[in-house]
């Protein structure tokens, strides 16, 4: 048996470990080991099986990861999420659906500061959920708007999600973080106006807010001031080559620690309850970084990457076709597999052929590739943040929240379509500060 045919039948026994619930981690971690071991034989295997984990973990680039996750969940504890949520309500309320746009709104801020979509969907459901009972919107109205809004927080930097592709792809963090800036604008943006033109089309899903003061606007934005410091600090300092984005993530957990004392939040409870959930997210990230260079090490050996590239040049198609036909595989997987886990399974895979075959920039396929990935977190059936939402909000059938999901879904494939036409829209930063 040769090389290809092991590597398809890893993938298939790959795709069956998934199905039968087996953590993405270990599956992928297993695969690869046997698969190395089926062409190389057991010494290689266990070679790489001993040097791949250690490698990956020591390495100091990945040190960014729990440093951007501290700093989230410091914000979250913070109070912070509710201040942008409060000042997205007082400019954006009025309008019809205003509090659904609001919470795009705050969804933006928060992300700015969280990188995770599902902390996202946690707090933001915890937040706005309430609030939109509170005016009659809708059920799944409101809970599809948090769902999808809380996609934002694997777009907008810093994101962990871009921090790891940065890390495999050997492309820099700094150029992935500013080129997501423009995108995450531009899919807020859309997604707010989805929201508006559904209510307008049926007002029952979301009355109008109250009127609010030009002077109450104005006032509105003092609790959002430290998040806006802390983000122009991090990022801008990033940006300008003042520090790494490792020494960013430093620096932004200590601002968000700061944040914390100075809103009067930090407890006890609090301080040690953000260390634990942060050591939680950071060893699940780690477990999967092993368990996807692990398999990425058998897709090398078994060249399936370099047959597909051989494949998708010699066919007689445009590159924006191929590259439409790689992200419809994308989007069909996202329905089945966790997107980080989707992530970290196919960049290997993928990326030779789209920036070697292709033609593509990098940084600009990063942004697409999470932009792809975040619709798999709310499209049945394995939808994360719509089950994250129901699981804050009990009483909203999950099948009601579905129901309403697919006008959000069309926001992102405006933006994706916006992308591949006018791909500057991710590029100018990165080239503007190079």
């Amino acid at each position: 048996m040769n090389e290809l045919s092991i590597g398809l039948i890893g993938i298939g026994v790959l795709l069956l470990l998934f199905i039968m619930r087996m953590p993405v981690a270990f599956a992928m971690a297993l695969v690869g080991f046997l698969g190395t071991a089926c062409i190389d034989g057991f010494d290689i295997a266990f070679y790489m099986m001993g040097t791949i984990p250690f490698r990956q973990v020591y390495s100091y680039s990945l040190s960014v990861v729990p440093l951007f996750i501290l700093m989230g969940f410091f914000v979250f504890y913070s109070g912070v999420s509710r201040d942008i949520f409060d000042t997205a309500y007082v400019w954006l309320g009025r309008l019809p659906g205003g509090v659904a746009i609001a919470t795009i709104g705050a969804c933006t801020g928060f992300a700015a500061a969280c990188g995770s979509n599902t902390a996202t969907a946690a707090t933001m459901a915890a937040i706005a959920m309430p609030e939109m009972k509170r005016f009659d919107y809708e059920k799944g109205f409101a809970g599809a708007t948090v769902a999808a809004g809380a996609t934002l927080g694997i777009l907008i930097p810093p994101s962990v999600i871009l921090i790891l592709y940065g890390m495999l792809v050997e492309q820099s963090i700094g150029e992935l973080f500013i080129a997501g800036i423009f995108p995450g604008i531009l899919l807020a943006i859309l997604m707010g106006l989805t929201l508006y033109i559904q209510v307008r089309l049926n007002p029952r899903l979301g009355p109008k807010g109250p009127k609010t003061s030009f002077k109450e606007k104005i006032l509105s934005l003092k609790g959002t001031i430290g998040m806006v410091a802390l983000f122009l600090l991090v990022m801008g300092g990033i940006v300008k080559g003042l520090f790494t984005p490792t020494e960013g993530g430093g620096i932004g957990a200590f601002g968000a620690f700061l944040l914390l004392l100075l809103k009067k939040q930090l407890t006890w409870t609090n301080f040690i309850d953000a260390l634990i959930a942060s050591g939680r997210t950071t060893g699940m990230i780690f477990m999967l970084v092993i368990g996807a260079f692990v398999f990425g090490y058998f897709m090398a050996v078994c060249k399936i990457p370099m047959e597909l590239a051989n494949f998708v040049s010699g066919l007689v198609l445009p590159s924006h076709l191929s590259f439409a036909g790689i992200m419809f595989i994308y989007l069909v997987l996202g329905c089945f597999i966790e997107s980080l886990a989707l992530f970290l399974l196919t960049t290997p895979i993928f990326y030779p052929v789209v920036v070697s075959v292709l033609g593509y920039d990098p940084i600009w396929f990063g942004v697409m590739m999470v932009l792809v990935v975040s619709m798999g977190v709310i499209t049945p059936p394995v939808g994360i943040n719509v089950f994250i939402v129901h699981g804050v909000a009990t009483d909203v059938p999950i099948v009601a929240i579905f129901k309403r999901i697919y006008p959000l879904l069309g926001a992102i494939f405006a933006c994706i379509a916006l992308l591949m036409i006018f791909p500057q829209i991710a590029l100018f930063l990165p080239t503007y500060f190079k």
